[in-house]
C-alpha cells in the first residue's frame, strides 16, 4: 500500500497507474533479468541496471547520475541486497526530481497574483499539442477559471480548425484569424479580449514547425514582444509540448525548442500507448526544466498534473 495515496484521489491514481502499466512492465521484466541469480547489488548487477534505465529511455546522462547514487550508496553501506533495488532506485529517482523543483503539484491551478494568466504553448506537430491545450482548457474551466484560447498557429491549415474543435467542446472563447495571417497579431487579439473578458487563464497555441528554426525563433520571440505591449509580463509561461511515446527523439525536440525559446515548463503526452514512461525522468533532469503536466490516456480526464511522489509510486508499484 502506497504511503502517498492520498494526495490524488482512488480514479486519479487509478489512471495514472494505468498509464504507466507498459513503462512499468517493460521496466520490471528488464530489471528482474538484471539481478536474475544475484543476491547483492554488486558491479555486474550496477552494469546492467545501467543498460535497464538508458533502454527504458531514462537517458545515458541522467542514468550515470541515478547509477553514483546508487555506487554511493553499495559503498556507504557494504552490503545491498538485490531486493533492496526496487525501494533504492524509488528514492534517488525521486530526490533527483525534487532537485529540478519538478512535480509537486496536486491539482490545475496558476498564480492568483498574475492574471491573465498567459500560456504560450509550443511543441511540433503530432505531439498532442492541440489536445493538450483542449485538455487543459477544460481542466482550468472545470476548476472555474475564465479561459481563453488564441490560434496562433496560422501556418498549418488544420491547426485553426483543430483549436475550434476544443474550444466548442470544453465549452471556451477562441480568438482566430484565418490561416496565413499574422501569428503575432492573434496573439494580440487574444490578449486583448482576455483583459478585456477578465479572463484567469489565456493559452495560445503556436506553430509547431516553420521553414527552418531561425523562422520559428524570430516568430516566437515576435509574438512575445507583441503580447507584451498587452501584458507587459506575458507569456507568464512557455509550455513545451513532447510526445512521450517517441522516447530519445522527444529529447531531440527539447533541444530544438529549448534553442529556439526560453521554455519554462513541460508536458509528456501519450505515455499510455508506450514502454518509454522513463524519458519523463531523464527530460526532466536533463534540461533541468519541471514537468507539468502528463498525458496518461485520451480521455478529458487523462491530462494529469505531474507529481513526482504519485508518479515514481505508480512506476514502482
Amino acid at each position: 500500500m502506497s504511503l502517498f495515496k492520498k494526495i490524488f484521489s482512488k480514479e486519479k491514481k487509478e489512471t495514472l497507474d494505468k498509464g504507466l502499466e507498459k513503462s512499468k512492465i517493460s521496466f520490471f521484466d528488464k530489471l528482474s533479468k538484471a539481478v536474475a541469480g544475484k543476491s547483492k547489488v554488486d558491479d555486474d548487477v550496477l552494469d546492467n541496471l545501467e543498460e535497464v534505465l538508458v533502454s527504458s529511455d531514462v537517458g545515458v546522462n541522467t542514468t550515470l547520475k541515478i547509477i553514483d547514487r546508487i555506487e554511493a550508496r553499495v559503498s556507504k553501506d557494504k552490503y545491498l541486497g538485490t531486493d533492496e533495488l526496487n525501494k533504492i532506485l524509488r528514492e534517488e529517482i525521486s530526490g533527483l526530481l525534487s532537485e529540478i523543483d519538478s512535480g509537486n503539484a496536486t491539482d490545475f491551478d496558476v498564480p492568483l497574483y498574475k492574471k491573465p494568466y498567459v500560456i504560450m504553448v509550443v511543441g511540433v506537430n503530432g505531439v498532442g499539442k492541440t489536445t493538450t491545450i483542449g485538455k487543459l482548457a477544460y481542466q482550468f474551466n472545470k476548476a472555474g477559471k475564465n479561459v481563453i484560447l488564441g490560434a496562433a498557429d496560422t501556418f498549418r491549415a488544420a491547426a485553426i480548425d483543430q483549436l475550434q474543435i476544443w474550444a466548442d467542446r470544453t465549452n471556451v472563447p477562441i480568438v482566430k484569424q484565418s490561416m496565413g495571417s499574422d501569428p503575432a497579431s492573434v496573439a494580440f487579439d487574444t490578449l486583448k479580449s482576455g483583459v478585456n473578458q477578465n479572463a484567469d487563464v489565456i493559452i495560445i497555441d503556436t506553430a509547431g514547425r516553420l521553414h527552418n528554426k531561425v523562422n520559428l525563433m524570430n516568430e516566437l520571440t515576435k509574438i512575445k514582444r507583441v503580447m507584451q505591449k498587452v501584458i507587459p509580463d506575458a507569456p507568464h509561461e512557455v509550455l513545451l509540448v513532447l510526445d512521450g511515446s517517441t522516447g530519445q527523439n522527444a529529447f531531440e525536440q527539447a533541444k530544438h525548442f529549448t534553442a529556439a525559446t526560453e521554455v519554462t515548463s513541460l508536458a509528456v503526452t501519450k505515455l499510455d500507448g508506450t514502454a518509454k514512461g522513463g524519458v519523463v525522468i531523464g527530460i526532466s533532469d536533463q534540461f533541468q526544466i519541471p514537468v507539468k503536466y502528463i498525458g496518461v490516456g485520451e480521455g478529458m480526464e487523462d491530462l494529469q498534473v505531474f507529481n513526482k511522489i504519485e508518479f515514481v509510486d505508480s512506476f514502482f508499484k
